[in-house]
């Protein structure tokens, strides 16, 4: 699906948004359903570690906020979503351009609101990989997203 003006307007201002502008990433495409989102990191200056390759620091942080960000956007602002746990692995140094492709379908919203009718929480959890041009994972991401309804009781 492609970006409308809106989610591409939306991942400029994104982009320059200090917390992600710090991790070296760039938001490279925001779907107009926001259902899609992709990240890329490149080895340069910004991210570059004492070893010259990406710094492990900067590849969790370019994943860090999107899942989130994601489930805000489909959800609304009935529900309360955070970050609540996270893990990498680290397989490769990255010793070039590392891409992230994020997705929450349709079912997977479906499925939150549907256990959020007679739970007041569910921790969903989301797999990441960063790979390079030739599709090689360099670091896998395991993140564990909390949503809640914000009254907090069954509706």
């Amino acid at each position: 699906m492609p970006e409308s003006w809106s989610t591409r307007l939306e991942r400029i201002g994104f982009n320059f948004f200090p917390a992600v502008f710090g991790t070296g990433a760039t938001v490279t495409y925001i779907a107009s359903d926001y259902r899609e989102v992709r990240v890329r990191l490149p080895l340069s200056w910004r991210t570059r570690n004492y070893v010259g390759t990406i710094f492990g620091g900067s590849m969790y942080a370019a994943t860090d906020p999107i899942y989130v960000v994601m489930l805000y956007k489909l959800l609304g602002s009935k529900y309360i979503i955070w970050d609540k746990a996270a893990a990498i692995r680290f397989r490769r140094p990255g010793r070039a351009t590392l891409y992230a492709k994020f997705v929450v379908d349709a079912s997977e919203t479906q499925m939150i609101e549907h256990i959020l009718e007679t739970r007041p929480s569910i921790d969903r959890v989301y797999q990441i990989e960063l790979i390079d041009a030739e599709g090689v994972v360099h670091a896998s991401i395991e993140k564990t997203v909390y949503v809640g309804r914000k009254n907090g009781s069954a509706a």
